[in-house]
């Protein structure tokens, strides 16, 4: 009987034991919580003053109302932030994968401007612009207005004189004129001239320019 009341009163002792230890973590807890709020209420204070400081200096005057409106719509798009912040953490992780490729982008672009340079483009653009500067201080706008008209005309005309046979003939005549010799142009009398062109090349020449006047004056008919 005695040793069941002393185990009882050991278990009781225990039991007590374990109820005290409870209370004490408890009462620590608490006094750490107090400690916290203690020491967020001394730094909020200094916080507020600081800010009511600032935005007395500042001459800013808080509207509550609108305050509690910002929090009202705050609290409401609280969805959107995270939206905001998941497609900012997406974006961040994009340019964490494109930004090896950019560098890349930016090392190749680099070089080629460098060549572009070695090779006189940017020069070359420098001087071409000044071309266009003198285009347009000498022309007007009512010549660039025919020109826009007669464009097609004229790509017409250019596409015609790069055809194989013109630029033939073109590169024949040049060759032909600067073998001349036009400074000793030797003199032709009416008689001589005569017998020139009972010459076989004189023939075919004039043949060459009659047949290509008539056709220039066919021409000129069908477009009138």
């Amino acid at each position: 009987m005695a040793d069941n009341t002393t185990q009882q009163i050991a278990e009781l002792n225990q039991k007590v034991d374990t109820i005290l230890e409870y209370v004490n973590q408890q009462r620590l807890k608490s006094q750490a919580l107090d400690d916290l709020v203690s020491d967020v209420s001394i730094i909020g204070k200094d916080a507020y003053d600081s800010t009511v400081k600032a935005l007395d200096e500042h001459e800013v005057v808080l509207d509550p109302d609108q305050l509690t409106e910002l929090g009202i719509r705050l609290a409401q798009n609280i969805g959107n932030f995270n939206s905001m912040l998941d497609t900012l953490g997406s974006a961040m992780d994009l340019m964490k994968d494109v930004g090896p490729i950019a560098n890349e982008v930016i090392i190749d672009a680099t070089k080629k401007l460098h060549e572009f340079e070695q090779k006189g483009y940017f020069e070359f653009m420098k001087e071409f612009g000044a071309v266009i500067d003198n285009v347009v201080s000498y022309y007007g706008v009512n010549d660039v207005r025919m020109l826009a008209d007669n464009v097609v005309t004229i790509l017409d005309s250019v596409k015609n004189l790069t055809q194989p046979e013109m630029l033939k003939s073109i590169d024949t005549a040049v060759k032909v004129f600067s073998n001349m010799e036009t400074e000793n142009v030797p003199e032709y009398s009416i008689f001589k001239v005569i017998r020139e062109i009972n010459q076989p090349e004189m023939k075919k020449a004039w043949g060459f320019l009659f047949t290509f006047l008539k056709n220039m004056s066919k021409i000129n008919e069908n477009n009138n």
